[in-house]
């Protein structure tokens, strides 16, 4: 079944407006999987607010020619499925490389992060990064540490005088 120009123009902008939002692109081959395997796949991205999408090569190097992701285009062949991530730069990632461990037939191709082109095995890097509240608690561990460690300091002195008291009256008491 043919689109119409109406229906290839709506995917394009669709498209394009999804790619300008998203950190992350990635293009996966997925000849082989049956349509069980395709739909548990769609629900793992709708859970996570994963946009996928199957789109013709054609249409899909037409929305990418004005973003970060117009450094995949020529790599678009063959039937290759899109995603892209949300606000986590790793989600795509997480998504796809999890569904690709359990059916080696969805075949990671191209990966794509704010306008680079990387090599499809790094989807792992990509998969691994922390998300926006990961990276906060890292941030502010980090932080946190050597407050914690000045506040010892200062308290040191005063404890270890307490201890001299301590010791000094158990030694009093015991005689």
């Amino acid at each position: 079944m043919s689109l119409t120009l109406e229906q290839k123009k709506a995917i394009v902008s669709e498209l394009a407006e999804v790619a300008s939002k998203s950190p992350t692109a990635i293009a996966a081959e997925y000849i082989g999987l049956n349509v069980a395997d395709l739909s548990e796949l769609r629900k793992n991205a709708r859970e996570a607010g994963i946009y996928l999408k199957v789109v013709r090569n054609t249409l899909a190097r037409r929305a990418l020619e004005q973003t970060n992701f117009e450094c995949m285009c020529k790599g678009l062949v063959g039937p290759l499925m899109l995603a892209f991530s949300n606000d986590e730069p790793g989600s795509a990632a997480k998504v796809i490389r999890d569904f690709s461990k359990a059916n080696e037939k969805l075949v990671v191709k191209l990966v794509a992060s704010d306008g680079r082109l990387l090599e499809a095995s790094d989807i792992d890097r990509l998969a691994t990064l922390p998300t926006l509240d990961e990276g906060r608690s890292i941030f502010l561990g980090v932080l946190k540490a050597p407050l914690g460690k000045l506040v010892r300091v200062f308290a040191e002195p005063e404890a270890k005088f307490a201890r001299l008291l301590a010791a000094k009256r158990d030694q009093q008491q015991a005689a």
